[in-house]
Order: C-alpha cells, then sequence, then structure tokens
C-alpha cells in the first residue's frame, strides 16, 4: 500500500462485506487508466463486482476521446466490471445508473446537490465534478461484459487552465475536505442498489424517472449536439432506451452518442 494513500483495502473490504464489490478490490498507486486495466481483466473472465482504484492515472481518459485531469490523491478514480445479461443495444441505461448512483452517494455523503448532463457528467453550478465513462464488450447477441469507470473531483483546491472554467471539485464546491474511503463505500454501495434495482421489474422505467429527476438538461434545455456535423435544439425528455430527444427546427432528433452543451 502506498503510504501517502488514504485507502486501505482491509477496512474496504470489511466496509464493503455485504455487496458484490467484497474481497474484489485492486488498488493501484498510480495507473495509466483504471478502464484500460479492468477492460482487459474482464475480457479474460474477471468476476462482476471486481473493482479496479488507484490515486492517479496518467492516461484517464473520457468519452468521445477526452481527457481526465488527474491529480495525486485528491480525486476518486475508479472502475467496475458488471455483467449485466442485457444487449449491446440496451447498455446506454449503465450510464445513468451511474450518474443517478453517484449523485445520490455525492448528495448523501457531502451535501453537494450535482445536476446531470446527459448521459454522464455530474456537475455542480455549471462546473463538472464528476465523468462517468462505461465501456463494453459484446457479441451481436449479448453484451459479454461492461466497465463503469467513474472520476469524482474531491479534494482538488484548484485546476490548471484551461480546464479551470470548467471544472470544480466537492472541496471547492462545500469548503470541506473529505474523506475518499467514506465516500467510495457510498459510492459502491449506492451503485448497487441502483445496478440491482435498474435490473428488476420495470426497473428501467424507474432509472429514466430519476434521471429527468436530477437533470435540468433532459427536458426544457436549449442546446448544441456535437454529433452529425453538429446542431441545436431544446430537450424533450428521453426514450424508452434512455436516449435524448431534441427538437429542433426540423423535427425530433435521436441524440445517440455526440456531447450535448448548454446554449449561452
Amino acid at each position: 500500500m502506498h503510504s501517502a494513500s488514504e485507502y486501505n483495502l482491509d477496512e474496504l473490504n470489511a466496509a464493503l462485506k455485504r455487496t458484490i464489490f467484497s474481497s474484489k478490490l485492486h488498488y493501484f498507486p498510480e495507473i495509466a487508466s483504471t478502464n484500460t486495466v479492468a477492460m482487459q481483466a474482464a475480457g479474460t473472465g474477471t468476476e462482476e463486482g471486481t473493482v479496479f482504484l488507484t490515486d492517479q492515472q496518467t492516461s484517464g481518459r473520457g468519452r468521445n476521446g477526452h481527457s481526465w485531469h488527474s491529480q495525486p490523491r485528491t480525486s476518486i478514480l475508479v472502475s467496475i466490471v458488471l455483467r449485466p445479461r442485457i444487449t449491446a443495444a440496451q447498455s446506454l441505461w449503465l450510464s445513468l445508473m451511474a450518474g443517478v448512483a453517484t449523485q445520490k452517494a455525492i448528495h448523501e455523503t457531502c451535501d453537494v446537490k450535482c445536476d446531470l448532463r446527459w448521459p454522464n457528467d455530474l456537475l455542480a453550478g455549471k462546473r463538472k465534478v464528476c465523468g462517468i465513462l462505461t465501456e463494453i464488450s459484446a457479441d451481436v447477441e449479448r453484451l459479454r461484459f461492461a466497465v463503469i469507470g467513474i472520476g469524482i473531483n474531491v479534494n482538488q483546491t484548484a485546476f490548471p487552465d484551461p480546464i479551470a472554467a470548467l471544472a470544480t471539485s466537492l472541496r471547492i464546491e462545500s469548503g470541506k475536505n473529505w474523506h475518499r474511503p467514506a465516500l467510495l463505500c457510498a459510492l459502491l454501495e449506492s451503485l448497487e442498489a441502483a445496478y440491482f434495482q435498474a435490473l428488476a421489474k420495470d426497473g428501467l422505467e424507474k432509472l429514466l424517472r430519476e434521471s429527468e429527476a436530477i437533470s435540468t438538461y433532459i427536458r426544457g434545455k436549449r442546446v448544441h449536439v456535437d454529433e452529425a456535423g453538429g446542431y441545436e435544439g431544446t430537450t424533450q425528455g428521453l426514450d424508452e432506451q434512455g436516449f435524448l430527444q431534441v427538437r429542433t427546427a426540423e423535427g425530433l432528433r435521436r441524440v445517440l452518442s455526440g456531447g450535448v452543451r448548454e446554449l449561452p
């Protein structure tokens, strides 16, 4: 164990002993990307609920090839292996589920209320405090596995240019320094509850309602969408699979993967 880390695997496993993550945590003082390691491990059969955790990423990544800034020992940087029995086409709900679960854990632990920017960012005010990257491996018939990577800015006091105007941390928002292991345990417990709830009967419908309840972006927001050459419109809620719908001058469009930004 790295001496400067707050993480103690014995304590974490004891705290998580009633969850699917118990005795499945792997810690690295520094790593290129927890998602990369998790995807490799999942491809060789590692169990559902396996968690990869680090104090610093040197090549962290977000959606659409974006990088993720990581200052040592100030963030929660974690990737979780899941094996839901679904098709690849159904996998979008995993990102929404992770967003709902993370928002709840942050609110209940740190009393910071975050806004969900579809499908995978949590904002405090107008600035990003958490990013979620879901990667999957699938064949034609089914999803083989999914890896959910979650990066939360916890105890940073400042950010370098040019991201200073775009990023914030729980410490900046609350004025308090937070114990990362306690927040990590709350996050994993919240994620497990949201995951099994979503897999239950009518779980997806409930997840979509919860996503809309914590997001100002899903309905009635004027936005720019990056995909298909870029277009603008007003968000009109989620469809039955969790894709964002945007009303444009040409009609209703379904956002498949493009970044969504609020228009001034």
